[in-house]
This record gives structure tokens, C-alpha cells and sequence, in this order.
């Protein structure tokens, strides 16, 4: 398999609501960056510290949020993903739409960083009251 097909992957997972299957491709040490401005800013070390600090946190403070993504671009150790967040922040109902890109890096099989980019003032706004 290779990177483009394990990132795919993770995506597939993604869709499903599967976390084992989301983190299996993740080395020890991922280092997994959110964009500065997003609601989980920051740079996470380790697969436990980004699924408490991102994706359960989305699962809790969002209604059906979604990572559509429409493209997998594969650069051997280097694999980006193209699409569009959107969801429904449940503390005020508000909906947002924004494209997103995620550039991720592997060795030997594994994610070892992750960086995502995004327009964070898309996503400010439905935080908003």
C-alpha cells in the first residue's frame, strides 16, 4: 500500500467515525499540527494526544461535522488532501463551510506530521454568538 492508499484510508476511517482506524497509520511520536486561528490550535506529539485534543473534541462540539475531501494529491513522503470542512457549532447553532488542505508526511509507512490549513476566520464566525 502506499502513502496516498494509507491516507485515503485514514479518510475512509474518518467517514466511518472509526478512531482505531484514524490513529492505526499514526507513529508513536505524530506530530500533528492545527492551523493557528482554529478552534484546536496547536501542535499535538503522539495519537492519544490528538484524538483527545482534536477529534474529540470536534465529535463534542460539533453537529455533523464533516471532512469531505475531493482530492489526494501523492508526493511519495509527502501527501496533501484537498476538500472542505463543514459543521454546526452546537453551543450556537451556527454553520460553517471552509476548504481546507492537509499536508501530511510518512515514513516507512506511518504518519509522522500533519499540518492543516484552513480559512480560521470561517470557522471563528460560527463559534461566535
Amino acid at each position: 500500500m502506499g502513502n496516498a492508499d494509507i491516507i485515503r484510508e485514514h479518510y475512509a476511517a474518518s467517514d466511518r467515525g472509526d478512531l482505531d482506524g484514524m490513529l492505526a497509520p499514526f507513529a508513536p511520536d505524530v506530530r500533528w499540527t492545527e492551523a493557528a486561528g482554529f478552534p484546536y490550535a496547536g501542535t499535538y506529539i503522539g495519537p492519544d494526544a490528538v484524538a483527545a485534543n482534536v477529534f474529540r473534541r470536534i465529535q463534542e462540539d460539533w453537529y455533523d461535522y464533516t471532512v469531505a475531501i475531493d482530492e489526494v494529491i501523492d508526493a511519495g513522503d509527502v501527501v496533501v488532501g484537498i476538500g472542505t470542512y463543514s459543521g454546526t457549532f452546537r453551543r450556537t447553532g451556527r454553520f460553517f463551510t471552509a476548504r481546507v488542505a492537509h499536508v501530511w508526511r510518512l515514513t516507512d509507512g506511518e504518519v509522522v506530521a500533519f499540518e492543516q490549513f484552513t480559512d480560521t476566520e470561517l470557522v471563528a464566525r460560527a463559534l461566535r454568538d
